[in-house]
């Protein structure tokens, strides 16, 4: 669904040009060398699930558009890729002339995947929960989702990588909820706790 025609009906529900060019190059971006799961694949997977639950949402547009930028910048050894990532959707909002609060939200719905702190509202929370649906798939699916996580980090040396990753880990499941709407908990929250003591174990 990372595509021109999704991209498209993001553009006619906020009433802006084509921007085919931007759609291309975040494609790219997201299809460049490096990347294992912060994929084009990994955004499609987002909008699938946003689709899903578009009848439980107030401002659709917003949260596509969100998704679609919030992996735009990713250098691994960043700390600053979703507020690079939120900086481009702000150019390419200003170049068409959205409001200041449309520029507000989107910068702030990019910056809540940063996964340090509280959703503001019911959409943002959808957001996150999107995001991190990976750790509720099935556990073949989150296995490799680990892989790819490894290939990313693969300067790391292994006994950094593992320590690091296990505290990640360790941080979701001190969670009271991972998933704080009910409907990405009920679904989602039991697999992903199993696949995440089983990756720490494995580590």
């Amino acid at each position: 669904m990372m595509n021109f025609e999704n991209w498209t009906k993001i553009m006619q529900a906020y009433g802006f040009a084509s921007g085919r060019n931007v759609c291309e190059e975040l494609i790219a971006a997201h299809q460049s060398k490096g990347r294992h799961y912060h994929t084009d694949e990994h955004i499609s997977a987002c909008l699938r699930h946003l689709e899903k639950v578009r009848h439980d949402v107030t401002d659709w547009k917003s949260l596509a558009l969100a998704f679609w930028f919030h992996d735009a910048v990713y250098k691994p050894f960043s700390s600053t890729n979703e507020r690079d990532s939120a900086d481009w959707a702000i150019r390419f909002l200003k170049a068409n002339q959205a409001s200041a609060d449309q520029i507000t939200r989107i910068d702030e719905l990019i910056m809540a995947t940063c996964h340090n702190g509280e959703a503001s509202d019911h959409d943002m929370q959808i957001l996150i929960d999107i995001d991190l649906s990976i750790l509720g798939a099935r556990p073949e699916v989150y296995n490799v989702y680990e892989v790819n996580i490894r290939k990313e980090y693969k300067r790391v040396p292994g006994f950094i990588f593992k320590s690091n990753r296990k505290k990640i880990l360790h941080s979701f499941l001190a969670k009271p909820r991972i998933y704080g709407t009910d409907y990405f908990f009920e679904k989602l929250e039991t697999t992903a706790r199993e696949n995440l003591r089983r990756a720490a174990a494995n580590l």
